[in-house]
Order: structure tokens, then sequence, then C-alpha cells
């Protein structure tokens, strides 16, 4: 029986499992992705809870399965441009960006070695810089250079395509356009993190010690831009004392009227990071309510007699502007006391924004208040899954991911 191809729009966990699915089930798979590497924001991370093992391990079992089969073709640094059609023949027209490095690299780095322009690296939120050619991280899938045009020298330079002895850098490249026929759509461009200086008051951005969640993540992960050390980013000290400050702009109608539900998980699992390096340190959350269900229970509970839980809404962040400490303002909930706690450094848990708030499917595809693709989408055939339907955490993701799969392949089979 001769299947539609099913084009998965979107690299990370949610569209690697969608993609390997639908292909070990027989169909043809496409997958587009905007970044230059395939593992979205779980290559990110640090460790998964409640097991605390590195998602390396789970994305390298993904992409071994991508290699040895046939059926899926991926496209990095691409986008989608139009869909057209209906359920079971949609017209895709896909936009193949430059990357200026063919097939043909090796990832010897030889290129680096020469490059004289630097960049933002923000695959670590902006903590260190590569230089202009760069390898996304060190387990990058696929394995190869790319050019950041914005910083790239140019021509002009060319100090790169002198030092590559295999002929992979091309300067000239340009971006192009071309069209997939397929089946089904599985949606799958995942989350942002909201933006923290929109809570003024925390004082990120202004603050050189208050970081987010996800920097927190990258800061811990050894190939991170501190090689795993949890440092003050003022001077670089070891951390002594930290607070975790949930519901950062979440749960509240002047920002993420939503609950994200993962935050409160994630930020007991990076005070397990701070405890592993120095046992000795303070690690204090101040939350509103702890939303830990199901499974997810005992690692709270375990977590939480190793650091100061603090019920409250914390009020303020300010800082000595001379030592660069923190103190945090809040009102126990349970004591009723304000409290002024000082601290090296303040994480805050912000939430998860769906990409499609800032980037909609180019089709007619219905959306919640909040910008999350909705479960009944209305454009039979494309399908959401992932993070652009609600917050979720990677288990649950990959479950969300598979039933995406399905529906996708009912939709090829049914016309």
């Amino acid at each position: 029986m001769a299947y539609k191809s099913i084009l998965v729009v979107g690299g990370g966990i949610s569209g690697l499992t969608a993609a390997v699915e639908a292909s070990e089930a027989g169909h043809e798979v496409y997958m587009v992705e905007q970044k230059p590497y395939l593992g979205g924001r779980v290559a990110q991370m640090n460790q998964y809870f409640p097991k605390l093992c590195p998602p390396n391990c789970g994305l390298e079992i993904n992409f071994k399965r991508i290699k040895q089969n046939p059926r899926i073709k991926f496209f990095t640094v691409a986008e989608i441009e139009k869909i057209e059609g209906e359920e079971g023949d949609f017209t895709v027209t896909v936009r193949a960006n430059a990357r200026y490095v063919n097939e043909n690299c090796t990832a010897c780095g030889k290129c680096v070695e020469v490059c004289p322009a630097e960049r933002s690296n923000e695959f670590n939120y902006g903590l260190d810089k590569t230089k202009a050619i760069y390898k996304a991280h060190e387990f990058a899938f696929p394995m190869k250079y790319v050019i950041d045009d914005k910083a790239c020298l140019g021509a002009e330079c060319g100090k790169c395509v002198t030092a590559c002895e295999y002929g992979a850098i091309e300067l000239d490249m340009t971006a192009k356009s071309f069209k997939l026929n397929v089946g089904a759509i599985i949606w799958a461009t995942g989350w942002e993190p909201y933006d923290a200086k929109r809570v003024d008051y925390y004082g990120y951005g202004q603050h050189q010690n208050v970081i987010t969640n996800v920097i927190m993540e990258r800061m811990a992960a050894h190939n991170g831009p501190t090689r795993g050390k949890i440092v003050r980013p003022s001077d670089g000290k070891e951390v002594e004392s930290v607070a975790f400050v949930q519901c950062a702009g979440s749960r509240d109608e002047n920002n993420l009227p939503y609950c994200s539900g993962v935050c409160c998980m994630a930020s007991l699992k990076q005070a397990t990071y701070v405890l592993a390096q120095n046992p000795e340190a303070k690690v204090s959350m101040f939350y509103i309510d702890v939303r830990a269900m199901g499974k997810y229970e005992d690692f709270y509970t375990k977590v939480q007699d190793s650091i100061t839980m603090i019920k409250g809404k914390v009020g303020e962040i300010t800082e000595d502007p001379l030592t660069k400490d923190l103190y945090v303002q809040v009102e126990n909930q349970v004591t009723g006391e304000m409290m002024k706690e000082k601290v090296d450094m303040v994480v805050l848990a912000t939430g998860m924004v769906p990409a499609t708030a800032g980037s909609e499917v180019p089709a007619a595809i219905a959306y919640d208040e909040d910008g999350f693709i909705a479960t009944d989408s209305q454009q039979p055939g494309i399908y959401g899954t992932g993070c652009v339907k609600k917050p979720l955490d990677v288990a649950s993701a990959v479950r969300d991911a598979t039933a995406a799969a399905i529906k996708a392949i009912q939709s090829t089979v049914r016309r």
C-alpha cells in the first residue's frame, strides 16, 4: 500500500518523536527545522526530572533512528512559507535558508581557528560568544558548521574558505524555495521562554545576578558557558545562597495568565544542581503553590527536605550596588511575616510561551486566548503537538507527539 508523505515542522523532542514514529510505521517523512540543528530546547537542558539523567541519551537514540531510516529527510535552517490544499493533499512551500556550509563539512574546526569575527551564542542564551562560523554545540546534529551572516565579514575576509581543505564553505550560497506534496502536517515548533524583562520589579536585565531558569540550565551543563560551574555572573564567584522565584510573570493578568505546570519541578531539579556542587549552600524556593502531580510528587517530597520552602509571591528584588548581592522581598503566607532575604543569586522561573504566539501556522488554524494551537484546530490534516498545544514536560510531549503521528497517519490513509 502506498502511503502519502507526512511533514513535521519543528525538530525538537516532539517533532523528532512524531517523525520517527510515523516513518517507522511506513511513511515518508519530511522534517523542517528553523535552527541549524535538531533537538530543540531539550538539547539545551542539563538533566531531565525526576531521574536527573542527561537528555543527550534520548536524543542520541532518536538521531540514530533518523540516520538509519531512509524514509526521513530533514531540512535545517529552513522554514515554511506557504501551505495550500487540504487533508490528504497539501502543497507546502519550504524556504531553505543559506547555511553557507555544504555537505562536505567534516566539522574539523579549522575554519573556526582562522575566523576573526564573533557573535553572541544564542544556544547559551548570550552568556558567551562563538566565532561567526560555528557549530551550534558539541552534540549538534547534523554535525556540521554554519555561518551567521549578520556577524560574518563576507568575501572580503574569506579566511575560512582558504582554511577548509574540503571545499565545504560557500559564502555566495543563497536561500532557495521548493515545494513538498504531503498528506498531513504535524506542527511541532515548541516554545519560547517568557521575557523576564517584562516583569520589571524583579530586575532581570538590570541586576546581573538575576537569571532565568533556562539560563540556569545552561550554566549547570558541562558544555555550557561556565563548564557546569554555577557562579554569579557579576564576579564568577561560586554561589552560596540561591533563591528560586516561582511564577515569574505567570498566573499574572499583566503577563502570562496561565500556569506552565512544569516550572516548579524544573526549579526543584535545579536546586539539586546547586546542592550537588555545594552541599552547604542555602537554597530557598518562593512559591504560590507547588505543582507536582502524580509520579513527580515523590521527587518533590525528596527535594523539599533539602531546601527552604517559603509560600509567598515575591513582590520585589533589589540589589546592593557595591556587592551585587540581592534582596528578595516577600510576605510569608504561612506566618504573615514580611521577609527580606539576602542571596547571592536569584533564578526566575519564567513560563512557557508557544512559538505560535509569535509565528502562526500559515493555514486556517484556531488558537486559544494564550496563543496555543487549539485541540480542535479547524483544519483537518494539520495537527499541533507538544508545547505549541500546551505547556508540557518532556515525557508528556513525547506521548503527545506519538498521538499526533497516529492522527497524521490516519489523514493520509483515509482518503
